[in-house]
Protein backbone atom coordinates (compact mmCIF):
# COMPACT_ATOMS: atom_id res chain seq x y z
CA UNK A 1 0.00 0.00 0.00
CA UNK A 2 1.69 3.42 -0.69
CA UNK A 3 2.23 6.01 1.15
CA UNK A 4 -0.56 8.13 -0.17
CA UNK A 5 -3.15 5.26 -0.01
CA UNK A 6 -2.22 5.63 4.04
CA UNK A 7 -2.72 8.78 4.16
CA UNK A 8 -6.25 8.34 2.42
CA UNK A 9 -7.36 5.63 4.92
CA UNK A 10 -5.78 7.76 7.87
CA UNK A 11 -7.81 11.00 6.87
CA UNK A 12 -11.10 9.11 6.06
CA UNK A 13 -11.45 6.08 8.70
CA UNK A 14 -12.86 2.95 7.13
CA UNK A 15 -14.83 1.65 10.15
CA UNK A 16 -16.79 4.65 9.35
CA UNK A 17 -19.39 3.61 7.32
CA UNK A 18 -20.26 7.35 6.47
CA UNK A 19 -16.53 8.11 5.18
CA UNK A 20 -15.30 9.05 1.75
CA UNK A 21 -12.91 6.09 0.56
CA UNK A 22 -15.80 3.88 2.11
CA UNK A 23 -18.45 5.94 -0.43
CA UNK A 24 -16.35 5.86 -2.90
CA UNK A 25 -15.37 2.14 -3.07
CA UNK A 26 -19.09 1.21 -2.88
CA UNK A 27 -19.79 3.54 -5.92
CA UNK A 28 -17.01 1.92 -7.85
CA UNK A 29 -18.29 -1.76 -6.62
CA UNK A 30 -21.61 -1.28 -7.51
CA UNK A 31 -20.90 -0.22 -11.00
CA UNK A 32 -19.33 -3.74 -10.92
CA UNK A 33 -21.72 -5.60 -9.05
CA UNK A 34 -24.99 -5.18 -11.62
CA UNK A 35 -26.70 -8.57 -12.39
CA UNK A 36 -29.27 -8.95 -14.90
CA UNK A 37 -32.81 -10.82 -13.47
CA UNK A 38 -31.73 -13.78 -15.40
CA UNK A 39 -29.35 -14.91 -12.98
CA UNK A 40 -31.90 -14.49 -9.78
CA UNK A 41 -31.58 -17.48 -8.05
CA UNK A 42 -35.28 -18.61 -8.92
CA UNK A 43 -35.61 -21.64 -5.98
CA UNK A 44 -36.01 -19.36 -3.02
CA UNK A 45 -37.70 -16.54 -1.44
CA UNK A 46 -35.39 -14.10 0.67
CA UNK A 47 -36.70 -12.96 3.46
CA UNK A 48 -34.31 -10.31 5.02
CA UNK A 49 -37.18 -9.30 7.74
CA UNK A 50 -37.79 -12.20 9.63
CA UNK A 51 -34.22 -13.04 11.61
CA UNK A 52 -30.88 -11.70 12.64
CA UNK A 53 -27.58 -12.79 11.47
CA UNK A 54 -26.71 -16.21 12.48
CA UNK A 55 -24.80 -16.84 15.57
CA UNK A 56 -22.35 -18.95 14.37
CA UNK A 57 -20.89 -19.69 18.13
CA UNK A 58 -24.39 -21.87 18.66
CA UNK A 59 -24.11 -25.41 17.66
CA UNK A 60 -27.72 -26.53 15.61
CA UNK A 61 -27.38 -30.43 16.14
CA UNK A 62 -29.69 -32.87 13.97
CA UNK A 63 -29.91 -36.71 14.51
CA UNK A 64 -29.18 -38.38 11.51
CA UNK A 65 -27.92 -42.57 11.23
CA UNK A 66 -27.91 -42.51 14.91
CA UNK A 67 -25.30 -39.81 15.35
CA UNK A 68 -25.41 -36.44 16.53
CA UNK A 69 -24.39 -34.43 13.23
CA UNK A 70 -23.36 -30.68 14.31
CA UNK A 71 -23.73 -29.88 10.12
CA UNK A 72 -25.56 -31.45 7.70
CA UNK A 73 -22.60 -32.78 5.66
CA UNK A 74 -21.32 -35.89 4.77
CA UNK A 75 -18.81 -36.98 2.94
CA UNK A 76 -19.65 -39.29 -0.01
CA UNK A 77 -16.68 -42.18 -0.80
CA UNK A 78 -13.91 -41.41 -3.10
CA UNK A 79 -11.11 -42.56 -2.40
CA UNK A 80 -9.65 -46.36 -2.52
CA UNK A 81 -6.36 -47.51 -2.69
CA UNK A 82 -4.59 -44.52 -4.23
CA UNK A 83 -1.53 -42.62 -3.93
CA UNK A 84 -3.22 -39.72 -1.92
CA UNK A 85 -5.93 -41.85 -0.21
CA UNK A 86 -4.11 -42.00 3.12
CA UNK A 87 -3.82 -38.18 3.54
CA UNK A 88 -7.02 -37.87 2.44
CA UNK A 89 -8.49 -39.53 4.53
CA UNK A 90 -6.90 -38.82 7.09
CA UNK A 91 -7.93 -34.91 7.04
CA UNK A 92 -11.68 -35.88 5.57
CA UNK A 93 -11.89 -37.86 9.14
CA UNK A 94 -9.78 -34.82 11.22
CA UNK A 95 -12.41 -32.55 9.60
CA UNK A 96 -15.51 -34.92 10.58
CA UNK A 97 -14.60 -34.78 14.01
CA UNK A 98 -13.56 -31.29 14.52
CA UNK A 99 -17.03 -29.87 12.90
CA UNK A 100 -19.17 -33.11 13.71
CA UNK A 101 -20.61 -34.39 10.53
CA UNK A 102 -20.67 -38.18 9.06
CA UNK A 103 -17.74 -39.60 6.15
CA UNK A 104 -18.31 -42.57 3.50
CA UNK A 105 -15.03 -44.34 2.89
CA UNK A 106 -13.81 -45.02 -0.55
CA UNK A 107 -14.05 -48.30 -2.15
CA UNK A 108 -12.45 -50.84 0.92
CA UNK A 109 -12.23 -53.99 -1.19
CA UNK A 110 -8.57 -54.19 -1.26
CA UNK A 111 -8.88 -55.21 2.95
CA UNK A 112 -10.97 -58.17 1.62
CA UNK A 113 -7.76 -59.52 0.69
CA UNK A 114 -5.35 -57.95 2.56
CA UNK A 115 -4.25 -55.26 5.28
CA UNK A 116 -1.49 -53.48 3.28
CA UNK A 117 -3.58 -50.30 2.50
CA UNK A 118 -5.49 -50.67 6.05
CA UNK A 119 -3.56 -47.77 7.45
CA UNK A 120 -4.99 -45.69 4.65
CA UNK A 121 -8.76 -45.85 6.05
CA UNK A 122 -7.66 -46.26 9.88
CA UNK A 123 -9.58 -43.23 10.69
CA UNK A 124 -11.51 -43.79 13.39
CA UNK A 125 -9.35 -42.58 15.63
CA UNK A 126 -9.85 -38.81 13.95
CA UNK A 127 -13.34 -39.11 14.28
CA UNK A 128 -14.41 -41.03 17.61
CA UNK A 129 -17.99 -39.51 18.15
CA UNK A 130 -19.21 -39.27 13.83
CA UNK A 131 -20.92 -41.45 11.85
CA UNK A 132 -18.38 -43.48 9.77
CA UNK A 133 -19.35 -45.93 7.06
CA UNK A 134 -16.82 -48.85 5.26
CA UNK A 135 -17.71 -49.76 1.50
CA UNK A 136 -17.84 -52.42 -0.66
CA UNK A 137 -19.33 -52.80 -4.41
CA UNK A 138 -22.07 -55.09 -5.23
CA UNK A 139 -20.14 -57.48 -7.30
CA UNK A 140 -18.11 -58.13 -4.59
CA UNK A 141 -20.15 -58.57 -2.16
CA UNK A 142 -22.31 -60.88 -4.56
CA UNK A 143 -18.66 -62.69 -5.03
CA UNK A 144 -18.47 -63.47 -1.40
CA UNK A 145 -21.99 -64.84 -0.98
CA UNK A 146 -21.45 -66.94 -3.96
CA UNK A 147 -18.30 -68.84 -2.09
CA UNK A 148 -19.56 -68.55 1.33
CA UNK A 149 -17.14 -66.17 2.26
CA UNK A 150 -19.90 -63.23 3.28
CA UNK A 151 -18.05 -62.91 6.66
CA UNK A 152 -15.41 -61.49 4.92
CA UNK A 153 -18.03 -57.88 4.68
CA UNK A 154 -18.68 -57.51 8.33
CA UNK A 155 -14.74 -58.06 9.26
CA UNK A 156 -13.98 -55.23 7.27
CA UNK A 157 -16.78 -53.23 8.73
CA UNK A 158 -15.18 -53.98 12.26
CA UNK A 159 -11.43 -53.56 11.15
CA UNK A 160 -12.47 -50.34 10.60
CA UNK A 161 -14.56 -49.64 13.88
CA UNK A 162 -17.23 -48.11 11.31
CA UNK A 163 -20.70 -47.86 12.06
CA UNK A 164 -22.26 -49.95 9.35
CA UNK A 165 -21.29 -50.88 5.51
CA UNK A 166 -22.31 -48.75 2.28
CA UNK A 167 -22.90 -51.05 -0.59
CA UNK A 168 -22.09 -49.67 -3.99
CA UNK A 169 -23.92 -50.47 -7.09
CA UNK A 170 -22.52 -49.60 -10.18
CA UNK A 171 -23.32 -52.28 -13.41
CA UNK A 172 -22.60 -49.21 -15.75
CA UNK A 173 -19.00 -48.38 -14.68
CA UNK A 174 -18.46 -52.45 -14.16
CA UNK A 175 -19.50 -53.29 -17.85
CA UNK A 176 -17.40 -50.49 -18.85
CA UNK A 177 -14.08 -51.39 -17.24
CA UNK A 178 -11.86 -53.39 -18.68
CA UNK A 179 -10.97 -55.37 -15.19
CA UNK A 180 -15.04 -55.11 -14.36
CA UNK A 181 -16.54 -57.91 -12.63
CA UNK A 182 -19.90 -59.20 -13.99
CA UNK A 183 -22.53 -58.70 -11.80
CA UNK A 184 -25.02 -62.18 -12.16
CA UNK A 185 -27.89 -61.54 -9.78
CA UNK A 186 -30.32 -58.06 -9.41
CA UNK A 187 -28.50 -55.74 -6.74
CA UNK A 188 -31.58 -55.88 -5.09
CA UNK A 189 -31.63 -59.30 -4.57
CA UNK A 190 -28.00 -59.01 -3.21
CA UNK A 191 -28.61 -56.44 -0.79
CA UNK A 192 -31.57 -57.94 0.47
CA UNK A 193 -29.17 -61.09 1.30
CA UNK A 194 -26.81 -58.84 3.23
CA UNK A 195 -29.81 -57.46 5.18
CA UNK A 196 -30.52 -60.78 6.23
CA UNK A 197 -26.97 -62.69 6.57
CA UNK A 198 -24.90 -59.69 8.41
CA UNK A 199 -25.63 -58.12 11.13
CA UNK A 200 -24.49 -54.68 9.87
CA UNK A 201 -25.93 -51.14 9.29
CA UNK A 202 -26.25 -50.49 5.51
CA UNK A 203 -26.79 -48.02 3.04
CA UNK A 204 -26.93 -47.91 -0.26
CA UNK A 205 -25.54 -45.79 -3.34
CA UNK A 206 -24.82 -45.36 -6.86
CA UNK A 207 -21.46 -43.99 -8.25
CA UNK A 208 -22.55 -41.09 -10.62
CA UNK A 209 -26.01 -42.02 -12.50
CA UNK A 210 -28.60 -41.61 -10.05
CA UNK A 211 -31.32 -44.21 -9.63
CA UNK A 212 -34.92 -44.54 -10.86
CA UNK A 213 -38.30 -44.57 -9.42
CA UNK A 214 -38.71 -48.38 -9.66
CA UNK A 215 -34.63 -49.02 -8.27
CA UNK A 216 -35.50 -46.26 -5.73
CA UNK A 217 -39.21 -47.69 -4.73
CA UNK A 218 -37.63 -51.30 -4.19
CA UNK A 219 -34.79 -49.59 -1.93
CA UNK A 220 -37.18 -47.62 0.47
CA UNK A 221 -39.46 -50.80 1.09
CA UNK A 222 -36.26 -52.41 3.07
CA UNK A 223 -34.52 -51.54 6.56
CA UNK A 224 -31.56 -49.29 5.44
CA UNK A 225 -30.35 -46.53 6.93
CA UNK A 226 -29.97 -43.97 4.50
CA UNK A 227 -30.21 -44.11 0.68
CA UNK A 228 -27.33 -41.99 -1.02
CA UNK A 229 -28.34 -40.65 -4.38
CA UNK A 230 -24.81 -40.39 -6.26
CA UNK A 231 -26.95 -38.61 -9.08
CA UNK A 232 -25.62 -37.51 -12.04
CA UNK A 233 -24.36 -34.30 -12.30
CA UNK A 234 -21.03 -34.74 -10.27
CA UNK A 235 -18.28 -37.38 -10.37
CA UNK A 236 -19.71 -39.98 -12.66
CA UNK A 237 -17.29 -43.16 -12.72
CA UNK A 238 -18.95 -44.69 -16.05
CA UNK A 239 -17.31 -41.47 -18.03
CA UNK A 240 -14.02 -41.65 -15.57
CA UNK A 241 -13.73 -45.27 -17.17
CA UNK A 242 -14.46 -43.75 -20.63
CA UNK A 243 -11.58 -41.47 -20.08
CA UNK A 244 -9.48 -45.15 -19.60
CA UNK A 245 -10.54 -46.89 -22.85
CA UNK A 246 -9.78 -46.69 -26.54
CA UNK A 247 -11.05 -44.56 -28.67
CA UNK A 248 -12.99 -46.87 -30.18
CA UNK A 249 -14.74 -47.97 -27.29
CA UNK A 250 -14.97 -44.67 -25.98
CA UNK A 251 -16.69 -43.81 -29.17
CA UNK A 252 -18.88 -46.02 -28.83
CA UNK A 253 -20.05 -46.02 -25.14
CA UNK A 254 -19.82 -42.25 -24.05
CA UNK A 255 -23.21 -41.15 -24.30
CA UNK A 256 -24.03 -43.57 -20.74
CA UNK A 257 -21.99 -41.15 -19.12
CA UNK A 258 -25.41 -38.67 -20.12
CA UNK A 259 -27.97 -41.52 -19.01
CA UNK A 260 -29.64 -41.45 -15.55
CA UNK A 261 -30.86 -39.21 -13.06
CA UNK A 262 -29.75 -35.57 -12.02
CA UNK A 263 -30.81 -34.43 -8.19
CA UNK A 264 -33.56 -32.41 -9.13
CA UNK A 265 -35.18 -35.63 -10.67
CA UNK A 266 -34.34 -38.21 -7.62
CA UNK A 267 -35.51 -35.24 -4.88
CA UNK A 268 -39.37 -35.26 -7.08
CA UNK A 269 -39.25 -39.04 -7.63
CA UNK A 270 -38.19 -39.74 -3.70
CA UNK A 271 -41.34 -37.80 -2.84
CA UNK A 272 -43.67 -39.33 -5.11
CA UNK A 273 -42.31 -43.08 -3.59
CA UNK A 274 -42.70 -41.85 -0.06
CA UNK A 275 -46.07 -40.84 -0.88
CA UNK A 276 -46.86 -44.12 -2.53
CA UNK A 277 -45.75 -46.36 0.10
CA UNK A 278 -47.03 -45.30 3.37
CA UNK A 279 -46.68 -47.51 5.57
CA UNK A 280 -45.02 -49.22 3.74
CA UNK A 281 -41.46 -47.13 4.10
CA UNK A 282 -38.78 -48.42 5.90
CA UNK A 283 -35.59 -46.44 4.79
CA UNK A 284 -36.23 -42.64 6.32
CA UNK A 285 -33.03 -40.94 5.97
CA UNK A 286 -31.16 -39.57 2.23
CA UNK A 287 -27.60 -38.12 1.63
CA UNK A 288 -28.45 -36.18 -1.44
CA UNK A 289 -24.82 -36.00 -3.35
CA UNK A 290 -24.31 -36.19 -7.03
CA UNK A 291 -24.23 -32.53 -8.54
CA UNK A 292 -24.50 -30.72 -5.18
CA UNK A 293 -22.07 -27.96 -5.66
CA UNK A 294 -22.22 -25.87 -2.84
CA UNK A 295 -24.48 -25.18 0.42
CA UNK A 296 -27.45 -23.44 -1.41
CA UNK A 297 -27.71 -26.79 -3.31
CA UNK A 298 -27.81 -28.83 0.29
CA UNK A 299 -30.05 -26.36 2.09
CA UNK A 300 -32.60 -26.85 -1.12
CA UNK A 301 -32.35 -30.03 -1.55
CA UNK A 302 -32.74 -31.00 2.27
CA UNK A 303 -35.34 -28.72 2.50
CA UNK A 304 -36.95 -30.04 -0.28
CA UNK A 305 -36.85 -33.78 0.76
CA UNK A 306 -39.89 -35.04 2.99
CA UNK A 307 -37.23 -37.63 5.08
CA UNK A 308 -34.47 -36.38 6.96
CA UNK A 309 -31.88 -35.53 4.55
CA UNK A 310 -28.19 -34.63 4.71
CA UNK A 311 -26.26 -33.33 1.45
CA UNK A 312 -22.84 -35.13 0.44
CA UNK A 313 -20.09 -33.66 -1.27
CA UNK A 314 -17.43 -35.63 -3.26
CA UNK A 315 -14.64 -33.94 -5.72
CA UNK A 316 -14.74 -30.61 -3.46
CA UNK A 317 -13.99 -32.26 -0.50
CA UNK A 318 -11.49 -34.89 -2.67
CA UNK A 319 -9.72 -30.86 -3.95
CA UNK A 320 -9.70 -29.30 -0.54
CA UNK A 321 -8.34 -32.54 1.27
CA UNK A 322 -5.43 -32.92 -1.06
CA UNK A 323 -4.18 -29.45 -0.08
CA UNK A 324 -2.56 -28.51 3.69
CA UNK A 325 -5.39 -29.36 6.18
CA UNK A 326 -6.18 -25.17 6.77
CA UNK A 327 -6.91 -25.38 3.14
CA UNK A 328 -9.98 -27.50 4.05
CA UNK A 329 -10.99 -25.94 6.77
CA UNK A 330 -11.27 -22.89 5.28
CA UNK A 331 -13.61 -24.41 2.63
CA UNK A 332 -15.94 -26.44 5.46
CA UNK A 333 -16.29 -23.60 7.41
CA UNK A 334 -17.48 -21.17 4.14
CA UNK A 335 -19.89 -24.17 3.96
CA UNK A 336 -21.01 -24.38 7.30
CA UNK A 337 -21.41 -20.28 7.32
CA UNK A 338 -22.91 -20.20 4.04
CA UNK A 339 -25.64 -23.33 5.13
CA UNK A 340 -26.56 -21.13 8.29
CA UNK A 341 -27.22 -17.72 6.64
CA UNK A 342 -29.54 -19.71 3.94
CA UNK A 343 -31.27 -21.15 6.70
CA UNK A 344 -32.15 -17.85 8.45
CA UNK A 345 -32.92 -16.04 5.13
CA UNK A 346 -34.11 -18.39 2.53
CA UNK A 347 -37.42 -19.82 2.57
CA UNK A 348 -37.99 -22.93 -0.57
CA UNK A 349 -40.14 -22.04 -3.28
CA UNK A 350 -42.84 -24.64 -3.98
CA UNK A 351 -42.69 -25.88 -6.88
Amino acid sequence: MSSDQNKYITANDPTDPTSKSRKSDHIQMAFDAQLSTQSIDPRFYYEPLLSGHPDLSKTKTLTFLDKSFKVPLWVSSMTGGTEYAGKINKNLARAAGEYGFGMGLGSCRGLLHSKETFDDFNVRKHMPDQALYANLGIAQLEELWDNGALYKAREVVDMLEADGLIIHVNPLQEWLQPEGDQIKSAPIDIIKIILEELDVKVIVKEVGQGMGPESLKALFKLPLEAIDFAANGGTNFAKLEMNRASPFIRSTYMKIANLGHNADEMVKMTNDVIDELGEDLMCKQVIVSGGVRDFLDGYYYTQKLNVPAIYGHASAFLKNAKEDYEKLQEYIEAQISGFRLAQSYLKIKES
